[in-house]
């Protein structure tokens, strides 16, 4: 009969504790993506940490950062990085790995590499990049043209952005009174579901029958690990493949972003975004007044020739009038019909003829006829 070695959990577990922490004795770098996390203020950190290959997991295990050391590890990575530590970013981790009969494997994080990490997101937006090169949309947004008076605005925005909110009080509150018709079309602005959520915003806005003149995608700024959504390419290829001009303000000075590549335009900040539209209508209005100005410049030099001309007409009128010319010493005579007579050929003696000076006028009985 077989020998059957028999073991029990117990013993099993710590063979395999064994085994595992002899093979690591000491303390290893580990990279992997953070998919669950959760941390207590003042406490431990617990961690899943992942890794995928063609989408598929391949490995996972759990992780822990004890609270001895999670406030140093998470107030350096947030340092350096602009981000706190959160699901769905990729680390360098150096753990030490431990087996316990009753949990099975673990990693016990010491450190954490923020380069790494960095590095990691610099390597995924060059691909991004190269990727939306090779399918023609970098450029695809640019051969779009805004109208003259863009008045219709789609916002892709999160309704308690605090860039939002700088936006619709700077572009509603503009000094020359123009106004604006905006829409919001609600997204997340950060975290996993980001990119899908501003994806799908947009394409919203885009199949709207309102037919928006602009869509606009707005945030403040924020940490950089906060606004890697937007080198993400599902959000990238909605902006460069939506048939509206999409113009984005997604940061601060510093930033710029993939989805500000493929944008129509993009500016800094969502302040600056409202100052574009306001700038649009400030100068329309000038030029509309400027034609305003030639016209009626135009207008005035048109009258004051006509009036000239009406002038010059009054001048010759009022130097052909009778009067004028009885002033001189001349005299009208008319016969007693009131008609004009100009030689006495055909009166007689005893006809009544008037004679009209320029202050008065006798009234006369012909006496005698004399032709020269």
């Amino acid at each position: 009969m077989e020998n059957k070695e028999i073991l029990d959990l117990y013993t099993l577990q710590t063979r395999l504790k064994s085994a595992t922490e002899g093979v690591f004795p000491g303390k290893v770098w580990v990279r992997a993506e953070v998919s669950a996390m959760k941390a207590r203020s003042g406490g431990h950190c617990y961690m899943e940490l992942s890794q995928t290959e063609s989408n598929s997991l391949v490995a996972k295990v759990s992780a822990i950062i004890w609270a001895s050391r999670f406030g140093f590890v998470s107030r350096y990575f947030e340092t350096e990085t602009g981000s706190p530590l959160q699901v769905g970013i990729k680390i360098l981790a150096r753990v030490q790995v431990n087996y316990s009969q009753l949990y099975g494997l673990s990693l016990i994080i010491d450190e954490i590499d923020p380069a790494f990490t960095i590095g990691d997101k610099e390597k995924e937006r060059q691909a991004t990049i190269a990727r939306l090169t090779a399918e023609g949309l970098m450029d695809k947004q640019k051969s779009l043209s805004i109208c003259v008076l863009p008045y219709k605005l789609a916002i892709v925005s999160a309704s308690d952005a605090a860039g939002y909110g700088d936006f619709m009080k700077h572009l509603h509150g503009n000094i020359y009174g123009f106004t604006f018709r905006t829409d919001l079309f609600p997204a997340l602005m950060q975290g996993q579901s980001a990119p899908d959520s501003i994806a799908a915003a947009i394409e919203k806005a885009a199949a709207s029958p309102e037919g928006y003149d602009a869509v606009l995608v707005l945030r403040g700024g924020g940490a950089k690990l906060d606004l890697v959504c937007f080198d993400d390419y599902r959000v990238a290829s909605a902006i460069a493949l939506c048939p509206i001009p999409v113009i984005t303000a997604v940061g601060h000075d510093q930033d710029f972003h993939i989805c500000d590549m493929v944008a129509w335009r993009y500016v800094k900040t969502p302040t600056a975004l409202a100052d574009f539209f306001i700038d649009i209508y400030a100068d329309e209005d000038q030029r509309l007044s400027s034609y305003a100005s030639r016209l009626k410049m135009a207008f005035v030099g048109k009258i004051n020739l006509m009036s000239s001309k009406v002038d010059l007409l009054e001048a010759r009128i009022e130097g052909a009038d009778p009067r004028r010319i009885l002033a001189k010493g001349y005299v009208l005579a008319l016969d007693s019909k009131g008609v004009v007579f100009k030689s006495p050929r055909g009166k007689k003696p005893g006809d009544r003829v008037s004679m009209m000076f320029a202050d008065g006028r006798l009234d006369c009985d012909v006496t005698d006829v004399n032709i020269c």
